[in-house]
């Protein structure tokens, strides 16, 4: 880039505060005398050559040239410069003093600012851009295993930083938007230069930074973990158990969730560490002489332990962890939680486990059941007491009746013992904190439906939580309660029926009984009276009390009141998982209330935190939701499933728009969400898409299902849009196919005809073309030119159609039919697609000159959405045009620009076909290694979509290529 040539030097001495931005830069130069080059990870700046600061008076100026530098070699649009100077309301000569800014900066910049359609773009060396450098030096890092090596090149990335990233830009949400995307890459810089260090034992170099970034947003789980450990590791374990219970309080506080995986991990070695000395000392003292009267009686067992469950198979796992937490030889404190769901087997896994060990603990078993969520109340912690110091061999005359004494006196007895305790049903923490005795040769197991974290921070407890039994555990299980040879009898019954019972125990056990008691009953019997939910929860009930319906209501009459509610609404949400912007719109809440809510029911085990802000659940659990629900009577039902409907209309519709800009208004909906998923450019709608695919797609179905059936057919309307670009044809066809059902359901002609015309047209891209034509036949037979743009959809759909079916003479046609309506009605919502297809058909028609005045009218049409789905395929239309032309030049410039926006917005269907035909462009023009580079990037992408016959091709010409290149 002319004028601004440099580079960025640091002095090579460690630093060890990169959130203050800028650590060390050669001593010789002054604050003034910055490296040449663009700045932006600070106050926006221009230098020389010499570092000489070269004057950018105004603030939009200085952002006219920041987004230059951030989309630097990219074409920038005029309307993104408008929202990051101006946001969305522009004044009227915004296109002048955008053109003066820019002016401006050329006289600075020179030839590297150029104009180019529908924008401006910076070219030249990506490396006199600090914010491109600082993201070149920590890919660098992340590539290397050499510690020490990726340490040095992340600090000299960290350098760079001289403040807050575009600090006196003007304050509009793109200047926020992109702030927030470079803070987020300074602040995994800071992590990952953080844990470098700390793999090298030098973690306490890293403390100021990480103390500096956990104060600056105190709620990342893994900077605060990372700190803890860095602390730890420099020896200052107080410290780090300070930072986690700030962060336990601030959570709570700010989100109402309780700390995740990361920072329990975290916490436990930081416990583990600081409790090494006194593991050494309880080791010496097993093998001491005994001490006191009691330990030279017989070893004793207390009677109230639950006998050994028959049929108990798997948890080997989970044994040995009980094992290192707290056997006989154990490494870890002596304390451990075991949580999980209603059912999974927590008592009975504990009590395997414990009569396994029980000789090993000479001083004997004491074991109570707290009955935490007795309907009937929980048990008495002081009473429980009375019976732990009766067990050990205190008269009853000599327990005192109030419980602080009785601790002390229980603490006192088992100061110099070798117990094993065993607190089962334990509701909270504050019920059992006086039962763990004090004794370090002793070894505690509590279990509970809740997660009891609170121990985790005040007794250093390790939390071991029990997922429902891997599938070849619950073969075993199934097969050892009933008869090998009748369960090997029928597998597929035998799998159907485990996946039915949710892997759980405590089904598994009740579905057995039920066969046992029925011996002509088969597998399959049983299975079809479980396959209807209706009635699912009573056949896995017994005669008594026994069922999976008590245990869950159990819990569910502990929940706090928003969660209980969440969890009966959750009921209408039809994915695997449920994320926290439909819980917010079940709950009609902010997010804030929506992760408390979410976070009681996975504490409780209702719900798995299965990735951040993401929660899956059992079929069961969702069932006994639905009977909740059902019982509230009245319109509860409706109005839930209406309020999930309506907020995925809006998100949908609000993703779609980046894809295709004039989609069509969703009519006004009856539930306004009051938080939405934060959407700002095509990749970040197709990601949401992609994630949220399963639950639209199901969602569509089910609310067909359930009579919503205008909802179901917008909803599958709009995720048409969507489905393209996400490379997901296969899915879209079942999408559509059920939107198709919902819109005949619902009577109405104009939703009978889009939903037709969607689905002969996701037919013919799969190739299908025959099935498509008849389907699109009746589609436009049901519109008429009084129906405006629904009838200029139907015809341009024709034409492609028709097209795929092979009849090109009466597509190009149709084709022109469609233009015509649009020229004489002034609509244009179709025009960019009808305009970009037309333009196709030219081309393959041989008409090169209609064909690229028609996709360049498309482009116009499209010029302030570079990453449109029609302007993408505008673009390759424009590229064969001229290909057809003879002008290979202009067609390999509009490749390589198209092929950029598809990387950049993600769509991987028109990625991969581009990279496809641009491969046979250089093919055809001699440039083979260069045409095979471009395949292989294709093979990888319909790899991934999953087109096995496009790849299948590609590999061909590949070894064509091959064999060519063989002598």
């Amino acid at each position: 880039m002319e004028g601004i040539q440099g580079e960025v030097h640091t002095d090579g001495n460690d630093c060890t505060d990169p959130s203050r931005y800028r650590c060390s830069v050669r001593k010789e130069k002054s604050v003034d005398q910055q490296p040449g080059g663009i700045h932006l990870l600070g106050p926006v700046e221009l230098r020389s050559t010499a570092g000489d600061l070269m004057e950018l008076p105004g603030a939009k100026r200085r952002a006219v040239l920041a987004l230059l530098a951030l989309d630097f070699g990219r074409i920038v649009p005029v309307m993104r410069f408008f929202e990051l100077l101006w946001g969305e309301q522009p004044p009227a000569q915004a296109k002048a003093a955008l053109q003066g800014h820019v002016a401006a900066l050329r006289k600075l910049l020179g030839d590297s600012l150029l104009t180019r359609s529908p924008g401006y773009q910076l070219t030249g060396d990506p490396d006199t851009v600090d914010a491109l450098r600082f993201d070149a030096l920590t890919i660098r890092a992340a590539g290397l295993t050499d510690d020490g090596a990726a340490a040095a090149l992340l600090q000299e990335a960290l350098n760079l930083w001289r403040g807050p990233a575009l600090a006196d830009l003007p304050d509009t949400e793109l200047r926020d938007a992109l702030r927030e995307r470079l803070e987020e890459s300074r602040i995994q810089a800071v992590t990952d230069w953080a844990e470098r260090h700390l793999r090298l034992g030098s973690g306490s170099v890293t403390i100021l930074a990480l103390e500096q970034s956990v104060r600056a947003n105190g709620l990342r789980e893994p900077t605060i973990a990372l700190l803890m450990r860095c602390l730890h590791q420099a020896g200052r374990q107080s410290d780090a158990l300070a930072v986690y219970h700030r962060a336990r309080v601030r959570l709570d506080d700010t989100l109402g969730i309780t700390p995740g995986i990361a920072l329990q991990e975290a916490l436990a070695d930081v416990l583990r560490g600081d409790s090494a000395e006194t593991r050494a000392s309880s080791t010496a003292t097993r093998h001491a002489p005994d001490a006191g009267p009691a330990t030279n009686e017989a070893p004793f067992l207390d009677h109230r332990i639950p006998r050994h469950t028959t049929g108990f198979v798997g948890r080997s796992l989970e044994s040995h962890w009980l094992d290192n937490e707290c056997g006989p030889a154990r490494t870890g404190g002596g304390l451990a939680v075991v949580v999980g769901p209603a059912g999974s087997g927590k008592t009975a896994t504990v009590v395997r486990w414990v009569r396994g060990v029980a000789a090993e603990f000479p001083d004997g078993l004491l074991f109570t059941d707290l009955r935490g969520f007795d309907p009937a109340g929980p048990g008495d912690p002081t009473e429980a007491l009375g019976q732990f110091l009766w067990a050990l061999g205190l008269p009853e005359t000599d327990i005192p009746e109030d419980g602080e004494t009785r601790a002390a006196l229980y603490h006192q007895h088992t100061r110099d013992r070798r117990l094993l305790v065993v607190l089962d049903n334990v509701r909270s923490a504050r019920d059992v904190t006086a039962l763990i005795p004090s004794g370090t040769t002793c070894a505690t197991i509590i279990t509970s439906r809740n997660t009891l974290e609170d121990l985790v921070v005040t007794e250093g407890a390790a939390i071991l939580r029990l997922d429902p039994l891997p599938s070849e555990d619950a073969y075993a299980m199934l097969a050892g309660l009933l008869n090998p040879d009748r369960v090997d009898a029928e597998p597929a019954a035998a799998e159907r029926l485990i996946e039915l019972c949710d892997r759980l125990p405590l089904t598994l056990r009740i579905a057995a009984a039920r066969l046992a008691s029925r011996p002509d009953w088969t597998l399959v019997d049983l299975v079809e009276e479980l396959e209807d939910e209706r009635t699912r929860l009573v056949a896995l009930e017994t005669q008594g009390a026994v069922s999976i319906r008590t245990a869950l209501s159990l819990t569910y009459r502990h929940l706090p009141e928003s969660a209980a509610h969440l969890f009966a609404l959750m009921t209408v949400h039809p994915g695997a998982e449920v994320d926290l912007y439909s819980a917010a719109a079940l709950l009609d809440a902010d997010t804030c209330a929506a992760r408390q809510a979410l976070g009681s029911l996975a504490a409780y085990h209702l719900l798995t935190e299965s990735t951040p802000g993401r929660y899956s659940r059992h079929d069961l659990i969702r069932l006994y939701g639905r009977e909740l629900l059902t019982a509230r009577g009245g319109d509860s039902f409706r109005q839930a499933l209406s309020r999930l409907l309506d907020f995925y209309l809006v998100a949908t519709r609000r993703a779609a728009q980046h894809l295709q800009p004039f989609v069509e208004r969703v009519p006004p909906i009856e539930f306004d969400p009051r938080v939405l998923p934060t959407l700002v450019d095509v990749r970040s709608a197709l990601n949401w898409f992609r994630v949220e695919e399963p639950v639209v797609r199901a969602l569509v179905a089910f609310a067909t299902d359930q009579g919503e059936h205008d909802r179901a057919w917008r909803l599958a309307e709009l995720s048409n849009i969507m489905y393209h670009g996400a490379g997901q044809l296969t899915d879209r066809l079942s999408c559509l196919r059920a939107g198709l059902r919902a819109a005949r359901l619902s009577g109405s002609r104009e939703a009978i005809a889009s939903l037709e015309m969607s689905t002969a047209a996701a037919l013919a891209a799969c190739g299908r073309a025959a099935e498509a034509l008849p389907l699109m036949a009746q589609a436009l037979a049901r519109t008429g030119p009084a129906d405006g743009n629904l009838h200029i959809r139907a015809v341009a759909t024709q034409a492609l159609v028709t097209a795929f079916a092979g009849d090109l003479e009466t597509a190009n046609r149709l084709s022109e039919q469609a233009l015509d309506l649009i020229r004489s009605s002034g609509l244009t919502e179709t025009a960019p697609a009808a305009f970009s297809n037309a333009a196709a058909l030219k081309g393959m028609a041989g008409d090169a000159t209609t064909a690229l005045r028609y996709a360049r009218e498309a482009r116009a049409r499209l010029a302030d959405h570079p990453a449109a789905t029609y302007q993408l395929s505008a673009m390759v239309n424009e590229a064969h045009a001229l290909q057809i032309l003879q002008k290979p030049v202009a067609a390999e410039k509009v490749w390589r620009e198209v092929l950029e926006l598809c990387r950049t917005a993600g769509t991987l269907q028109m990625h991969a076909m581009t990279e496809s035909q641009f491969g046979s462009f250089l093919k055809e023009s001699g440039r083979t290694e260069d045409a095979a580079g471009h395949w292989r990037t294709a093979i990888e992408l319909y790899t991934r979509i999953g087109d096995h016959g496009l790849v299948e091709q590609l590999n061909k010409k590949l070894a064509s290529i091959r064999s060519a290149a063989t002598p």
